[in-house]
């Protein structure tokens, strides 16, 4: 049997494919099989460590997220001390984005990975990865207000009002300031005059004209006021 470092060289040469004249390959099969004989033979070292982390990362580049799930999240629960953790996390939020479906679909995968970047943030506010992790965050509580505001659109063009005005008050409540709050508001509005409640419907009209006066709502509001008593 090799040295364990004789074997990760092999397993990295293997990881980095053939290139060919119009793609590239990659046996990541036989790299992590290579990477998992150091684990099993020299479990002790530093370098069985290292083994580990790229048999994640081999997962990860060939799409097979669950199983880079698994390894990045065991990494972390075995060595919490080890200076990659903060990495294992946020790989660990990408595997699940990676999964996420299209915006009117199931989110479960977003919340998901929205755990692992809060416990990121939380534990590693300082780390490198953090930095990205910011950017994911929020663009992934984005998409989960696009969702809300999909399911609010649909109840609205239902004429569903309270159950459109619910979502529109939890996207406020929940996502504010993702460039969505005067669209939310100015349909919380429409809702509301829909439902006889005009003088919670200015109240809200009064507010985009006043806070949002540079969105494409706030001459839509403005308009809704001066029509306010033909509403009514």
């Amino acid at each position: 049997m090799p040295p364990a470092e004789e074997l990760y060289e092999q397993a990295l040469h293997i990881l980095k494919g053939r290139s060919w004249i119009f793609f590239r390959t990659t046996d990541y099969a036989r790299g992590i099989e290579k990477l998992q004989s150091i684990i099993d033979n020299y479990p002790y070292s530093d370098v069985a460590v290292l083994a580990e982390l790229r048999i994640a990362d081999a997962y990860f580049d060939d799409r097979r997220y669950d199983e880079a799930l698994s390894y990045y999240r065991d990494f972390a629960d075995l060595h919490p001390q080890h200076e990659k953790v903060p990495y294992t996390i946020l790989r660990s939020a990408l595997c699940r984005e990676r999964q996420i479906h299209s915006a009117n679909r199931d989110q479960t995968a977003t919340r998901d990975a929205l755990l692992h970047l809060d416990r990121l943030l939380a534990k590693y506010p300082h780390s490198p990865e953090a930095r990205e992790g910011e950017i994911l965050w929020r663009d992934l509580r984005t998409h989960l207000a696009e969702n809300i505001t999909e399911i609010a659109a649909f109840y609205l063009k239902q004429e569903e009002y309270e159950s459109a005005a619910e979502r529109y008050r939890s996207l406020l409540n929940e996502y504010p300031g993702l460039g969505l709050d005067a669209e939310a508001l100015y349909n919380l509005g429409i809702c509301y005059v829909a439902m006889r409640r005009t003088e919670e419907a200015e109240r809200i009209f009064q507010s985009i004209v006043q806070n949002y006066r540079d969105s494409e709502y706030a001459a839509a509001a403005a308009k809704r006021i001066e029509d306010e008593p033909t509403i009514d």
